[in-house]
């Protein structure tokens, strides 16, 4: 039975909550180690607290929207308890893993913009808190290099979603002109100068990466 989102939005996103905490259980992120579980509910949480959004499905599915492609949900089981539409905008957002990761990376660039509203929101938000997250940890075992490719990789696919919600892109295009301490050193996090070879660097970094 789907808890949809009736008279509750409050349960409604809670309860979308409880179900991704208990998927996400065991999962760590990989920066800091941090329980994955705050992850989605920070993106959830940028779409409220910086985009202004109040679709309580937008929401829910913005907690929801790595447990189908990061853990043994399924699609049907998302459409039995929190209705079609999430079920839908989770879909949108996930990778397929038949993909290569540099495939599935590609793809993103390629079809972000021809995602629905509620999908390309969620992916705002998405890129936004691991852009956050990466400037303030970086992963071990990044290089520079890794960090502006990712970067460089993030602003073609933000760039696709523009006209979605100008709040989120502002802060995405003000990201960007920050800069990261590396070994002491301030590096721009989107360098001048060859942006597409930090790209294909970036690709390459990918190849044999396990997810």
């Amino acid at each position: 039975m789907s808890s949809g989102t009736g008279a509750d939005p409050a349960g409604a996103i809670l309860d979308a909550c409880h179900f991704a905490a208990e998927k996400h259980i065991t999962q760590r992120r990989k920066g800091d180690g941090a329980p994955y579980i705050n992850h989605p509910i920070g993106v959830a949480h940028i779409l409220w607290k910086e985009g202004s959004v109040r679709d309580v499905e937008v929401l829910q599915a913005a907690v929801l929207h790595d447990t189908v492609e990061d853990t043994e949900t399924t699609f049907a089981e998302l459409e039995a308890r929190f209705g079609a539409r999430v079920r839908s905008l989770v879909a949108e957002v996930s990778d397929n893993k038949k993909l290569t990761k540099v495939e599935r990376k590609k793809y993103q660039v390629e079809h972000a913009g021809q995602s629905s509203e509620g999908a390309r929101l969620i992916k705002l938000a998405d890129k936004l808190y691991n852009c956050r997250d990466l400037l303030s940890v970086p992963p071990r075992g990044w290089s520079l290099a890794r960090i502006q490719g990712y970067f460089v990789w993030s602003r073609k696919v933000i760039e696709a979603l523009y006209g979605t919600n100008e709040a989120l892109e502002e802060l995405h295009r003000q990201l960007w002109t920050q800069n990261i301490t590396w070994e002491g050193v301030a590096q721009p996090i989107i360098p001048d100068g060859d942006r597409e070879q930090l790209l294909k660097d970036y690709y390459h970094s990918l190849v044999n990466v396990d997810d």
